[in-house]
């Protein structure tokens, strides 16, 4: 079986977690050594893991014909495809597109990340998948999130083939509920045409179905998972003060995410204990009004901001923790939880995650009970018995939710789709 799949990013290059969960998606998928996975995003940097897929730059895709040399292609392009394919794609211009600023061969530039004019990049990351889905030979479409929603559907049109759409969250999640109307469109427009809707947690599949107005019959929910951790970060050797915790926060600041929630309560913590630290690590629009909102509670001597965090940073951070906490308002899912439980950091979430409906071996609060969460914070790093068993039981229970077994849902997926097309 071929799939043709449109996401928005991918390893090393990540800015949350649709590129975590894209990468281990794919990666539990190949585990079926008869499916090819064609992996399309706007602009790869030549670093990607390919073993077990093949990257389409959508930034490399001629959409205007160019008589471009063959080593000046290799020299741009060739550390992340193949420059025949370049060729391949030239013969299947299907409009002309002289009127679009392009570049010298004859390809839309993209940022590969969420610029000002995110949704100009959308359209033109559309107008790409037509020339690609008139090319590929493909059995299934698979669009990522709402970004490539518009991509999915004019593959379909173009190949008459079936599309399945990914729901990792939806703007009433981002947004807590002041929905962005045009966001709002595309996302009910990709489900509209969708001829299946896989949701990241049945908490996001009841908004699919009851916000966006979609048949109950056609949305499943897939749960995400995590990938084993590699020998390097298991080798991590954290560093630790023998008389001090660490209570971790990892996350975009964003309202989405509850940063204010997590600073409250760790101001009711610290007014019964100070040798606890806490720690902030991301960045988002919220960052300075978190910085405020700590030295306005007196607590700026034990928090600590630093900054956004990636790949082994991310590990080391979390090694040190000794409580890892996501408070968020509302969460599809949440993958960094699992992370942390990987590495047997005993971990809180709210009850308004995703990751609530498959996790057990964690503490579960409502995102506002601030007096909930401080007893959680507070008691894990207080109570031995409680911290051993959530530090082990918990790395037992997440090292048996895996990629592969996701990837097996996903196929059956796409094969009623397919049977039912």
């Amino acid at each position: 079986m071929k799939v043709l799949m449109f996401g928005w990013e991918f390893p090393p290059h990540i800015l949350g977690g649709l590129g975590t969960a894209s990468y281990g998606l794919t990666k539990g998928m190949s585990k079926q050594r008869d499916l090819e996975i064609t992996f399309c995003i706007p602009k790869p940097w030549g670093d990607e893991d390919q073993s077990f897929l093949r990257i389409i730059g959508m930034n490399s895709v001629p959409i205007v014909w160019r008589d471009v040399n063959w080593d000046f292609l290799k020299s741009r392009v060739g550390s992340y495809m193949d420059p025949q394919l370049y060729y391949d794609l030239r013969d299947h211009l299907y409009a002309d597109f002289e009127y679009m600023h392009t570049n010298d061969m004859g390809c839309l530039e993209f940022s590969g990340r969420y610029p000002d004019n995110l949704h100009e990049e959308i359209n033109n990351y559309s107008i790409v998948a037509g020339v690609v889905a008139r090319q590929q030979e493909f059995d299934i479409i698979h669009s990522h999130d709402w970004l490539t929603y518009p991509a999915g559907i004019h593959a379909k049109q173009v190949s008459g083939k079936p599309l399945v759409i990914h729901v990792h969250a939806t703007d009433f999640d981002r947004s807590r509920g002041n929905v962005n109307p045009t966001v709002y469109a595309i996302e009910k427009n990709g489900m509209d045409h969708a001829d299946h809707i896989m949701c990241v947690s049945e908490l996001t599949r009841q908004t699919v179905i009851n916000k966006y107005y979609q048949d109950p019959r056609k949305v499943s929910t897939v749960h995400n998972a995590v990938t084993p951790l590699p020998q390097e970060i298991l080798d991590i050797i954290p560093e630790k003060k023998p008389n001090e915790k660490v209570v971790t926060f990892l996350g975009r600041l964003t309202m989405q995410k509850g940063p204010e929630y997590f600073v409250e309560a760790a101001s009711l913590v610290l007014q019964r204990t100070k040798n606890i630290r806490f720690c902030m690590a991301g960045n988002g629009d919220m960052m300075e009004k978190m910085i405020r909102l700590v030295a306005e509670r007196g607590i700026a001597d034990r928090f600590h901001f630093p900054g956004f965090m990636k790949g082994k940073q991310v590990y080391e951070c979390l090694k040190a923790s000794d409580v890892y906490v996501m408070p968020s308002v509302s969460e599809p899912f949440g993958i960094s939880p699992l992370e942390a439980m990987q590495c047997s950091v005993p971990t809180i979430i709210s009850k308004q995650s995703g990751c609530a409906e498959i996790l057990d071996k964690c503490i579960k609060v409502d995102y506002w009970d601030i007096h909930a969460l401080a007893d959680a914070m507070y008691s894990i790093c207080t109570y031995p018995a409680m911290y051993q068993y959530l530090h082990d039981e918990g790395k037992v229970e997440v090292d048996g939710i895996t990629w592969e077994d996701v990837g097996v849902k996903v196929r059956r997926i796409y094969e009623e789709v397919i049977r039912n097309f």
